[in-house]
């Protein structure tokens, strides 16, 4: 064999010693992804039987901006007594890759299409995540896209796979009734079941008003730990739980690009506001109804399409007035 001949045979000996590499590479990854997938399915268990997928009428998002509804709840829609337990929109700009957050009030008093005005997470009981997008749509104006529906029997569960060593918060006073545990005051760390509790606390002074802040502070802080390298290691087993415990209608390449835009722009926190805006409602007793939030529709669909705006000075106006709304006593 000539040196000619031996420098081929290396050449091609290199070749498939790369493509052995390579396919082992690729076998691997393959196996560990399905492998994590099928842990995160059992840690979960099967996804329960519905007759039909929810009826989601959405339109196509447009110039790059998608809002999606987030609902957190403790019961499908066709049982009569589960109602949203919260409820806000995620608004994700493609181009600017910024995510902001929208928390609605569950008392405000609202028109819901077909049914007469009612407070406003009477219409997910009603009429499950579809008619959730209708009453916004009348109500505020703007159009939902998709949605994606927590059941919160997963989201401790979710949430010790996205931040095993849990998230950090600082709790003001003792915090107990109503969600079966006791937090006590101070700067701790809280894993899935107490970050649930924490979120959902509302026997305070600032009742509905102070889990709304929970919830967005909570958000903000398990999306930073949803971008770290941890988490996307987890990410095979995140989605194996998802398929339980998440109802969805978004479809995987929407939910790629949002991800990879995320990391892309991981160092950019979330602004958030809540509706209704401080100095717009009033509470109010409503016969049938109960305690509700009568408030200025003109000035915080303005406040929502200001801060959904991509105007950077808009949003970053309104985010400070979101930052203030931590008094309820402010009307």
């Amino acid at each position: 064999m000539n040196r000619s001949d031996r420098r081929t045979h290396k050449k091609k000996k290199k070749l498939w010693i790369v493509l052995l590499l390579l396919f082992l590479l690729i076998g691997g990854v393959t196996y560990f992804w399905f492998d994590q997938f099928k842990a995160g399915q059992s840690l979960a268990g099967a996804k329960p039987d519905t007759e039909e997928e929810d009826l989601f009428n959405a339109p196509e998002p447009q110039y790059g901006e998608i809002n999606i509804l987030l609902l957190g709840s403790d019961a499908r829609p066709d049982d009569n007594e589960g109602r949203s337990d919260s409820l806000m929109i995620g608004h994700y700009n493609q181009d600017t890759k910024e995510l902001k957050t929208v928390s609605i009030m569950r008392d405000i008093y609202v028109a819901i299409p077909g049914h007469g005005k009612q407070k406003m997470n009477a219409a997910y009981s009603i009429g499950g995540p579809e008619l959730v997008r209708q009453t916004i749509k009348e109500n505020f104006g703007i159009d939902i896209h998709y949605y994606a529906e927590v059941d919160f029997e997963g989201f401790p569960k979710m949430v010790d796979v996205v931040a095993p060593d849990g998230i950090e918060v600082d709790i003001p006073y003792q915090m107990s009734h109503g969600i079966n545990m006791t937090l006590e005051p101070g700067l701790q760390r809280l894993h899935g079941k107490e970050l649930l509790g924490y979120v959902r606390f509302r026997h305070d002074s600032q009742s509905d008003f102070g889990r709304v802040q929970r919830q967005q502070e909570a958000l903000a802080k398990l999306k930073d730990e949803a971008v770290s390298l941890h988490s996307l290691l987890s990410l095979p087993k995140l989605l194996g739980m998802a398929d339980s415990y998440v109802y969805t209608n978004l479809d995987k390449k929407t939910m790629i690009s949002i991800g990879k835009g995320l990391l892309s722009n991981k160092e950019s926190g979330i602004e958030s506001i809540r509706l209704p805006v401080d100095g717009s409602y009033e509470d109010q007793r409503i016969p049938g109804v109960g305690a509700v939030l009568a408030i200025d529709f003109e000035e915080n669909t303005q406040a929502l399409n200001d801060f959904l705006s991509s105007d950077s000075s808009n949003s970053a106006s309104t985010d400070k007035d979101a930052r203030n709304q931590k008094n309820p006593e402010n009307k």
